[in-house]
């Protein structure tokens, strides 16, 4: 198999040929894989690493915007003092040309897998609102910022249509909900403040015939079920160290929808335990070599994670999935 046709058989629930892999490295690290490497590039290819995360495009909202509203509203704003601020052009194409030479260097000349990151809901304007207010708002103000998602649902739907034009395999939308322990609001404030205005991406990026991803820090056990009805392929990172049990998804919801992740990066990676690191990634591996894992990083691997770990860790990951015996 190709890296595109391995990663893409997880996600219709087949078998690979081994489990696709990938780590989420360059955002903390890149100084110090230059130096060992010669860039993020060189050690995403020497670990042959089958997909790509990929950043790019016009922000929705620009930041000048958001200080202006922000000074304005004396630091403070409410959905209502947002409502008709203005967007930036999804369709701008100019703006896309970062995310042009990122899918030339990963899918046409390695062969990767590609998905860009794309806007949420609810993650998309906490730096407009400040979170804790945002939760407040959710409470006080829903008819207010109900209108407020609506246009940010437009332009996300916008943006996920671009992307797709412009080649790349699958919608990564983040949206972060997840406390340690459980979501951040109920589930009746998900349902009716959160999940139409995801369905808005969704449903069109399906009505495409591509995949479409979720990311969501925490405990999201509650919302999984919703996850599955808005149509989600896959999700990100199903935090282990959030109470969210890898043997449960195994048993209850795989071949319904991947995951990604697999290697922790709050409690496993980075923390200088290396046969803990070694013992969780061989569960890992055994537990999804039929299939159901895009292993990779929960998240952003942290700056006080040396290389030597980082590379004890893609070793041992890239021996393991290529040899079952070992």
């Amino acid at each position: 198999m190709t890296s595109r046709e391995r990663v893409a058989t997880v996600i219709r629930h087949g078998t690979p040929d081994r489990i696709p892999v990938y780590g989420w490295v360059a955002a903390n690290l890149t100084p110090q894989l230059t130096e060992a490497y010669g860039s993020v590039a060189a050690f995403e290819d020497h670990y042959e690493f089958d997909y790509a995360h990929l950043f790019g495009g016009p922000p929705a909202v620009a930041p000048e915007t958001v200080e202006a509203l922000q000074k304005a509203c004396g630091g403070t704003v409410a959905p209502d003092a947002a409502a008709d601020m203005p967007f930036t052009d999804p369709d701008d194409q100019a703006a896309y040309d970062d995310l042009r030479a990122q899918i030339v260097h990963h899918r046409e000349e390695r062969g990767r897998f590609v998905y860009v990151q794309t806007p949420g809901i609810f993650e998309a304007l906490n730096g407009l609102f400040g979170i804790e207010n945002h939760l407040l708002w959710l409470v006080m103000f829903p008819d207010a910022l109900k209108e407020v998602y609506r246009r940010q649902a437009a332009w996300n739907r916008a943006f996920a249509m671009n992307c797709l034009d412009l080649g790349v395999d699958m919608i990564h939308v983040s949206d972060d909900w997840g406390a340690q322990h459980s979501l951040l609001f109920s589930m009746d404030t998900w349902r009716e403040m959160i999940f139409p205005f995801h369905k808005v991406t969704v449903d069109a990026v399906k009505a495409r015939g591509a995949f479409v991803s979720l990311h969501s820090d925490g405990n999201v056990k509650a919302a999984v079920d919703g996850i599955l009805e808005l149509g989600y392929d896959v999700v990100h990172p199903w935090q282990e160290s959030a109470g969210m049990s890898l043997d449960r998804y195994r048993e209850q919801y795989r071949g319904r929808f991947a995951v990604m992740g697999g290697l922790d990066i709050q409690t496993t990676l980075g923390f200088g335990n290396y046969a803990a690191l070694e013992a969780s990634i061989r569960r890992v591996i055994g537990m999804f070599r039929d299939g159901g894992l895009l292993f990779c990083t929960t998240h952003f691997v942290q700056d006080h994670c040396t290389l030597e770990e980082l590379a004890f860790a893609y070793d041992l990951v890239f021996k393991l999935v290529r040899d079952p015996a070992a």
